[in-house]
């Protein structure tokens, strides 16, 4: 059976015949996703279209997300803008849009194939290379670090992974000690493969052999958070990770958390409205929009850019 999200429209753009955009993200339950949706709105209220958010619950639900954007090719809808949970698996839905006049705009993370008419998305090669830059320098560019990834075939967290990878590879004095487990959708199972992750590296004190870790997104994030408070483990380990949260940025203030590298969701969001909207009327938009991406420190966290998207007002947009 498959778990969906809550469709939101506006019907008032609906009756008087304006576009009806679809934004399917790869899933609803994260901060992410609600700042997406967040964004997304913003754009529909200054466009005056309406927009339906509509997406699996799980980050993993591959065929949900299929059968979303089969949905709307049948409803007809004046264009999609999907952050697609598969580089290749949402190839042919999105092909099929394209066949039947559907524009599709890529948010978050790349798609194979060029059926789509902008990718809107976070730099994430780069944000990777952030983190290991950092993480390099809080070490003095010697030690075992470790890298729990996402999941197989999401786009935007391997890029980010292949960016840590290839800044730790630059400082010899580094060894990746583990960066082939994978923390996967959700972080009750993160959790789990975060903690037998890191038990391979406990020490006969309680101590762990690894003296830095970074994790690619939210949820692996919030889990090894976790399992380093639970275990006695945090602040006694550098760690860098990926995303915004209330929890992580308390996880950072209280010195549990060494950097945050951080997208603007809800950029990514309104302007992937935009630009599809924009494509639809006929005006020229640039193939690859990159959002911004930067690494947030405990000691800057505070700074009005920073507090922005590390605590962004989402109650503007959408409704409690």
């Amino acid at each position: 059976m498959l778990v969906l999200a809550f469709a939101v429209g506006c019907s008032r753009s609906e009756r008087s015949g304006g576009l009806t955009i679809a934004v399917i993200p790869k899933g609803t339950s994260h901060v992410f996703w609600r700042s997406i949706h967040a964004g997304a709105e913003k754009a529909a209220r200054e466009l005056g279209v309406t927009i339906i958010w509509r997406g699996p619950l799980r980050e993993d639900d591959r065929d949900s997300q299929v059968s979303e954007v089969e949905g709307f090719i049948s409803r007809g809808v004046s264009g999609i803008v999907i952050a697609p949970l598969d580089e290749a698996a949402l190839m042919s839905p999105v092909a099929d849009a394209k066949r039947s006049n559907i524009p599709v705009v890529i948010i978050d993370s790349g798609l194979k194939g060029r059926d789509y008419v902008s990718f809107v998305a976070t730099d994430n090669r780069k944000g990777g290379r952030l983190a290991g830059d950092h993480l390099a320098g809080l070490l003095g560019n010697r030690g075992r670090v470790v890298m729990l990834r996402y999941a197989e075939g999401s786009e935007s967290t391997l890029q980010r992974e292949e960016g840590f990878l290839e800044a730790v590879a630059a400082r010899r004095g580094l060894e990746v000690v583990s960066a082939n487990q994978y923390g996967g959708a959700d972080v009750e199972g993160a959790y789990k493969k975060s903690e037998a992750l890191l038990s391979g590296f406990k020490t006969a004190d309680g101590g762990l052999d690894v003296a830095g870790i970074f994790t690619p997104n939210e949820s692996t994030s919030l889990a090894m958070l976790r399992v380093l408070q639970d275990n006695g483990w945090a602040g006694k380990v550098k760690f860098v990770g990926f995303d915004a949260s209330d929890t992580l940025a308390k996880g950072m203030a209280d010195a549990h958390i060494d950097g945050l590298v951080l997208q603007d969701p809800v950029n990514m969001g309104y302007l992937g409205v935009k630009t599809i909207v924009s494509h639809i009327h006929g005006t020229s938009v640039e193939k690859r929009i990159d959002t911004g991406v930067r690494l947030v420190t405990r000691e800057h966290m505070n700074d009005p850019d920073a507090k922005e998207l590390l605590h962004p007002d989402l109650s503007r947009w959408l409704k409690p």
